[in-house]
């Protein structure tokens, strides 16, 4: 057993990873902004006491849509404090303590092949530049530990997560929930369905039990490596909305398509290959039946979910 740190432990990501560790018989040490104000130089003092074998830091200040377009430099203070308040907090008081650390597929070029050796190079997409940057800086911090303190660490970059268990109450959800969500308050109520660009705009979509099984057999296995994780396909706007479409019995030729919306880089794949030949046992959970779980767990939740400005 051993003792672990989670930040972003509430999260769509974290509340999963952290029942997965209890599960596998370890203790797990939650922190979210409820109980430690991670912008705060001081919040993680009090957890000194305890000396952890691993911290896992997910924590982050953002949110989906074109969040990152109207508070860039709050994304660039704030989640510099969280990250630069973390690091920190390792080298003086968690020395022992491997980091697994998560980063963003956004961080990458756009006009580059999205594989890890080009993670530095040139600049992220304008839109999403000055939060990818702070993700970025995690993993050049990371480096810089390692080399001078002999840190022990993991960089994970991972592509869109979904699956079951999002928050039902998020305004701004990421692009597949946010989907699911218009197409069904479609179905439900009769209203209009607008998605953001024309629809051939392209993403990528891991399930969150693939990632999380794909993480903890690198953390078993490997120290001080940046890995993708992702599923290796991608695919249209117009062919997922098409898919739920599909499932929830909605009008596909219903959909408006919004091109005066901000839609970011018009394809973003991770390149794999590392992540197979780490981890050639890993399976991935088929985008049919992923999107069927993540469709149920919506039909479950609907009524938290389609409240108020959702209705309407």
């Amino acid at each position: 057993m051993m003792k672990i740190l989670v930040t972003g432990a509430s999260g769509f990501l974290g509340t999963a990873l952290c029942a997965k560790l209890e599960e596998c018989g370890h203790n797990v040490t939650r922190l979210s902004s409820k109980n430690c104000d991670l912008t705060k130089d001081t919040s993680l003092l009090k957890f000194n006491e305890d000396k952890y074998d691993q911290i896992f830091h997910l924590a982050a200040w953002t949110q989906a849509g074109d969040f990152y377009l109207t508070h860039l430099g709050e994304q660039w203070v704030i989640n510099q404090q969280i990250n630069t308040n973390v690091l920190s907090w390792w080298k003086t008081f968690q020395p022992q303590a491997k980091m697994i650390a998560i980063g963003t597929c956004c961080a990458y070029n756009p006009s580059l092949e999205l594989k890890e050796e080009n993670y530095l190079e040139g600049g992220p997409d304008f839109g999403l530049f000055t939060y990818a940057m702070t993700k970025r800086m995690v993993y050049v911090g990371l480096k810089a530990l390692q080399k001078q303190f002999g840190m022990k660490y993991l960089y994970l970059i991972p592509s869109t997560i979904y699956g079951p268990g999002y928050h039902t109450d998020a305004r701004q959800m990421h692009f597949i929930f946010d989907l699911i969500r218009k197409i069904m308050r479609g179905k439900l109520f009769g209203a209009q369905v607008s998605l953001w660009g024309d629809g051939t705009q392209k993403r990528e979509l891991i399930y969150r039990d693939d990632f999380i099984d794909a993480l903890l057999k690198l953390n078993e296995k490997y120290d001080n490596e940046i890995v993708n994780i992702g599923s290796g396909k991608e695919f249209t706007m117009r062919q997922y909305a098409q898919l739920v479409c599909d499932k929830v019995g909605y009008d596909f030729n219903k959909i408006v398509f919004d091109t005066s919306k901000f839609v970011g880089v018009l394809s973003r794949q991770l390149n794999i290959e590392k992540l197979k030949r780490l981890v050639p046992d890993w399976h991935q959970t088929p985008l049919d039946e992923g999107l069927s779980k993540t469709i149920d767990w919506f039909n479950v939740e609907k009524d938290k979910i389609f409240t108020g400005e959702w209705k309407d």
